[in-house]
C-alpha cells in the first residue's frame, strides 16, 4: 500500500508530500494553507468537474444513437446539424469581441519562432530544450540531411572539412537573403568591425555595411575587432560568431567560425500527452522538475566521451548595443508548461472518501504554485519578465469547459495572493467540440488567452471517437486530405486573428513527426508561418534552429495582417465525416493494419514497461518518428472503427497485433533494458495493453488512451516492485 501522509482531510502520496513541501520554501505559501486549498479546489470542483464528463458522456451517446438510427440511410447533413444545435454541441458564436490579456512576454505576443515541447520528466530533455533559445546553425546544418553526402561531403566520424565548406556556404547564402550588404556578399567578407556605431564588412578590398543597418544590433568584445556580431529580423535574432584562432574560423577569411540563431524563443515543458506519470512518484519527478527550472537550479550530469557534463539552464547573453549601452538578450527559452486536461484522476491524493482526486486540479495547483518562485524572483534566471505564468490546458472540450478552468485558476490566484489573471490559458483546438466553438472558447477566457494551437492527431481521433458509430472511416492517409482538415487549421488561423491575437498571443500549429528528415521539414514546415501561424512545434532543438529560418523568410505578424481581412465560414466542412467512400482490397486493409498496430505496439511498449511517454518510435518502414499518446489515439481508434463495421475482424487484428508485436521486438533488440513482447504475449502487460486499447477503444472516454495506459503502467510498476 502507497505511505501516504494525511493532510486537511487529504491522503497523499508520501513523495508528493515531500516535493510540494521542498516546493514551499521560499514562496510564502505555508503548508498548512496549501494542502487546505488544495482540499477546498477537490470540495468546491471535483464533482463539477465529474459533471462536464457526464455531459461529454451524454452527448456521446445520443450521437451514437443517432447514427445508429440512421445506418443504411443517405446522411441528412441537415438533420445532423440540427441534432448538434439540440444537443448545444453547436453554441452560438456570439458578439464580436477582442482579448485583453496583458502582461504577456514578447515571445509569445510580438516575436514569432519555432516552439518546442518537451516531456518534463527527462531533466536532459527540459534543460535541453530552454537552453535551445540559441542554435549553432553549422551544428544543424552539418548533421541535418538539408547538406546531401555525396562528392565527398559525408558525416563520417571525424570532421569533414569539404561537408563543413558546404555548411559555411549555406549559411553565408542564409545571411545574403535575409542580413544582405550594401555591396558585397558575407561570403566574400574578409573582416567584421563596428564603426561609429554602424557594421562595416570589408569585402573585396572594399568597405561596406548592411544594406538595412537597422538589422545591426550589437557587438561582443572591441568594436574594432568584435567576436561577434548581433543582427536582428522579424524580431529574431543571429549572432555572426568571430575566432581566427577557431578550426573552423582559421579557415574563414574574416575568421567566422559559426553562425548562431535565435530559435526556440519558446518551450512547452510538458506534463501530459508526452509523459508516462501514473502515481505519486511520477508527480513528484513531474513537479520537481518544473521546480528546478522556476528556481533555476535545475542540474543533469552525464558521462560524454568518458568525461562528466553537467547541464545547467543558459545565462542571458550580453552585448554592446549598436548606440554603446549595454545590452541583455535572454539565454532560454520562455516557458509554458502543459497541464493535463479534465478526464483523468490521480491515486497521488485520495479525497476524504478515499477517492483519487482530479489529476488536473491538482496539477494546476502545483506548477502554479512552483511558479510562484520565478514571480518572485528566487533564482538566478527569470522565465516571464511580464510576471505571468503561462499553462497550456489540453482536451478541452467547449467552452464550458473552458469557462471551468478559468474559475479554478480565479480560485488559485486568490489562494496564492497572485494579481487577477497571473495564470495565462493557453487553449488546444485538438477536439472537435472546442474547433466548431473555438470564438466561443475564447471568449470564456478572453482576459487570458495567450495561446491557440492545432493538434491534427487528436483532433482526428476525436473525429472518429464522435463518429464512430456513423460508418467506417477512410484510410489514416487520406485524413489529410479532408475538408474537415483544410477548415480546422484555417478557422483556427481566422478565429484567433478576429478576436485579437495578433500581438497579443501565439496562434500554433502542430508538430513535425520525423527528427531525422529536416531536408523534407525544411520544405514543407514554411507553411506554418505562410499560413499565419506565428509559432509551430518541432521535436528538437536542431529542428528549432532551421525551422527558424522559416521566420526569416515569412514576415509573420504582416502575413497575419493580411490575413485579417479573410472572413469564411468552416462550419459545414468542419462537420463534415471522414467516412469511407469506396471498397478496399485486402492488401489496402492488411497495410493499414500493420502500419496501426506496428505504431501502438512500439508506443505502448516503452510506455508501459519504461514509463516513456515520448521517444523516437521506428516506424512499419523502420523510420523514426517522434511519437506521444496522441498518436496512439488516432491509430486504436481507427483499427477499432474498423473491427466496429467489419471492415476487418478480430481474428486478422489479433494476428496482425502477434506479427506486428515481433517486428517491434527486432526494432528494439538494441535496449539492454527491452522486455519482448512476442517471448509471452499473455504475460506481457504491453502487449495486453495495446490489444485493450483496441478491442476496447470504443468505449473509452472520447477514445482517450490514457485510462488503459495508466492501468497497465501501474499494474508493470506493482509486479515489478512485487517481484
Amino acid at each position: 500500500m502507497t505511505d501516504r501522509i494525511d493532510k486537511a482531510g487529504l491522503a497523499i502520496g508520501r513523495p508528493l508530500y515531500e516535493l510540494m513541501e521542498t516546493a514551499l520554501s521560499g514562496t510564502g505559501v505555508s503548508s498548512e494553507v496549501f494542502w487546505a486549498e488544495l482540499a477546498e479546489l477537490v470540495a468546491s470542483f471535483a464533482d463539477k468537474n465529474a459533471a462536464l464528463l457526464k455531459h461529454r458522456e451524454a452527448i456521446q451517446e445520443t450521437l451514437d444513437k443517432w447514427h445508429r438510427e440512421h445506418r443504411g440511410d443517405a446522411f441528412d447533413f441537415v438533420a445532423y446539424k440540427q441534432l448538434l444545435e439540440e444537443l448545444e454541441y453547436i453554441v452560438p458564436a456570439g458578439d464580436d469581441f477582442c482579448v485583453s490579456t496583458d502582461h504577456v512576454d514578447p515571445e509569445i505576443a510580438t516575436v514569432p519562432g519555432p516552439q518546442l515541447v518537451v516531456p518534463i520528466t527527462n531533466a536532459r530533455f527540459s534543460l535541453n530544450a530552454a537552453n535551445a533559445r540559441w542554435g549553432s546553425l553549422y551544428d544543424a546544418l552539418y548533421g541535418a540531411d538539408i547538406i546531401p553526402e555525396s562528392d565527398g561531403a559525408e558525416k563520417g566520424t571525424r570532421y569533414n572539412p569539404r561537408r563543413g565548406a558546404r555548411v559555411v556556404a549555406w549559411a553565408a547564402d542564409f545571411l545574403d537573403a535575409h542580413f544582405p550588404l550594401e555591396s558585397g556578399r558575407h561570403a566574400d567578407a574578409t573582416a567584421y568591425k563596428v564603426d561609429n556605431g554602424q557594421l562595416a564588412v570589408d569585402v573585396g578590398g572594399a568597405h561596406t555595411g548592411l544594406a538595412d543597418a537597422g538589422q545591426f544590433a550589437g557587438y561582443q568584445g572591441q568594436a574594432s575587432a568584435p567576436k561577434a556580431i548581433l543582427l536582428v529580423h522579424n524580431g529574431l535574432h543571429a549572432e555572426i560568431q568571430i575566432d581566427a584562432e577557431h578550426p573552423i574560423g582559421q579557415d574563414h577569411a574574416a575568421g567566422v567560425k559559426d553562425v548562431l540563431m535565435e530559435a526556440a524563443v519558446t518551450t512547452i515543458q510538458d506534463c501530459e500527452d508526452s509523459v508516462a506519470a501514473v502515481d505519486a512518484e511520477d508527480k513528484a519527478l513531474v513537479y520537481g522538475n518544473w521546480l528546478g527550472l522556476m528556481k533555476g537550479d535545475l542540474e543533469e550530469r552525464m558521462d560524454k566521451g568518458g568525461q562528466t557534463i553537467t547541464r545547467r539552464l543558459a545565462d542571458d547573453r550580453q552585448y554592446t548595443a549598436a548606440d554603446g549601452s549595454p545590452l541583455r538578450l535572454p539565454g532560454r527559452s520562455l516557458m509554458l508548461i502543459r497541464n493535463v486536461g479534465h478526464l483523468m484522476t490521480t491515486p497521488a491524493v485520495l479525497d476524504g472518501q478515499g477517492n483519487e482526486i482530479p489529476e488536473g486540479i491538482l496539477d494546476a495547483l502545483c506548477t502554479a504554485t512552483i511558479a510562484l518562485h520565478d514571480l518572485q524572483g528566487n533564482g538566478p534566471h527569470s522565465n516571464s519578465r511580464a510576471g505571468s505564468v503561462y499553462i497550456v490546458k489540453p482536451k478541452m472540450h467547449g467552452p464550458a469547459e473552458v469557462n471551468f478552468t478559468v474559475a479554478l485558476f480565479e480560485h488559485i490566484e486568490k489562494a496564492l495572493g497572485m494579481t487577477p489573471n497571473t495564470l495565462k490559458i493557453g487553449i488546444m483546438d485538438e477536439e472537435r467540440r472546442t474547433s466548431i466553438n473555438l470564438k466561443a472558447c475564447i471568449r470564456e477566457a478572453r482576459e487570458r488567452t495567450i495561446f491557440i494551437n492545432t493538434g491534427f492527431l487528436d483532433r482526428t481521433g476525436d473525429e472518429m471517437h464522435t463518429s464512430m458509430e456513423a460508418g467506417p472511416m477512410l484510410p489514416k492517409g487520406e485524413m489529410k486530405s479532408q475538408p474537415w482538415l483544410s477548415a480546422y487549421e484555417d478557422n483556427n488561423v481566422d478565429t484567433g486573428l478576429a478576436v485579437g491575437l495578433r500581438g497579443k498571443a501565439q496562434i500554433g500549429k502542430g508538430m513535425w513527426p520525423a527528427p531525422d528528415n529536416m531536408a523534407d521539414m525544411m520544405a514543407a514546415k514554411i507553411g506554418h508561418p505562410q499560413a499565419g501561424a506565428n509559432c509551430a512545434w518541432v521535436p528538437s532543438p536542431t529542428a528549432a534552429t532551421l525551422h527558424a529560418i522559416h521566420y526569416h523568410r515569412c514576415d509573420v505578424l504582416d502575413r497575419q495582417a493580411e490575413l485579417e481581412s479573410r472572413h469564411a465560414d468552416y462550419l459545414d466542412d468542419l462537420l463534415t465525416l471522414p467516412l469511407l467512400d469506396r471498397e478496399l482490397s485486402a492488401d489496402e486493409i492488411q497495410k493499414e493494419l500493420d502500419n496501426n498496430c506496428q505504431g501502438i505496439l512500439g508506443y505502448v511498449v516503452r510506455w508501459v514497461d519504461q514509463g516513456v511517454g515520448c521517444s523516437k518510435v521506428p516506424d512499419i518502414t523502420d523510420t523514426p518518428l517522434m511519437e506521444d499518446r496522441a498518436t496512439c489515439r488516432i491509430s486504436s481508434q481507427h483499427v477499432a472503427n474498423w473491427l466496429h463495421h467489419g471492415i476487418t475482424d478480430e481474428h486478422t487484428v489479433r494476428e496482425t497485433l502477434k506479427r506486428m508485436a515481433k517486428v517491434v521486438d527486432r526494432q528494439n533488440a538494441g535496449d539492454a533494458s527491452y522486455q519482448a513482447m512476442s517471448a509471452d504475449f499473455d504475460g506481457s502487460i504491453a502487449f495486453q495493453a495495446a490489444s485493450d486499447l483496441i478491442f476496447k477503444g470504443r468505449e473509452q472516454p472520447s477514445g482517450y488512451t490514457e485510462p488503459v495506459l495508466h492501468a497497465r503502467r501501474r499494474e508493470h510498476k506493482a509486479q515489478r516492485a512485487g517481484g
